[in-house]
């Protein structure tokens, strides 16, 4: 399984989705610091939310396999930035969760996540576990093994390693 590597606002429901994506019954706990676990890292939300602190998401990032932009579908405003993927070198998807909340807004917010730069949304509600097979199953596909030589030439074509070659190449 990939690690993955949880970002976003306070009560977006990042630990409420580690707490799914194991089967747990939901509990609120408080995420005081990151919190790292065989297959998930929890970050509080206020680094996402502080200048001062973000730099180290990036830093956390580098631990994982995979890195989620966490975001409510009744999110009041955009916490993340137009192509912020450019400083993780990470493939990035984005979650939603929330999805059944009156408020909720999800072409917004898949609109914020697509320009953030991530490559795949998915939407979630973790009481009633919709959309956590799906993400599970993204998190269970084999992660992409490549030559030395594979490695180079996509690094000479400006492609992440996860990035699929251009047609015809």
């Amino acid at each position: 399984m990939k690690k993955l590597f949880l970002t976003g606002r306070s009560e977006a429901g990042k630990t409420s989705l580690t707490q799914a994506l194991k089967g747990e019954t939901l509990h609120y706990v408080k995420t005081q610091y990151t919190n790292t676990s065989e297959d998930t890292i929890d970050s509080p939300g206020e680094y996402a939310e502080s200048k001062h602190f973000s730099a180290g998401l990036a830093c956390f990032s580098f631990e994982a396999d995979v890195v989620a932009l966490v975001q409510a579908a009744d999110e009041p405003f955009n916490l993340f930035g137009a192509n912020c993927q450019s400083f993780i070198l990470r493939p990035m998807i984005g979650i939603i969760t929330k999805i059944d909340s009156p408020y909720a807004n999800i072409p917004m917010v898949t609109e914020w996540l697509h320009n953030a730069g991530c490559h795949r949304i998915f939407l979630v509600n973790n009481v009633t576990r919709e959309g956590i097979q799906e993400l599970l199953e993204y998190l269970n596909e084999d992660l992409p093994t490549l030559t030395l030589e594979e490695a180079e030439e996509k690094q000479r074509m400006g492609l992440n390693e996860w990035d699929p070659l251009p047609d015809g190449v």
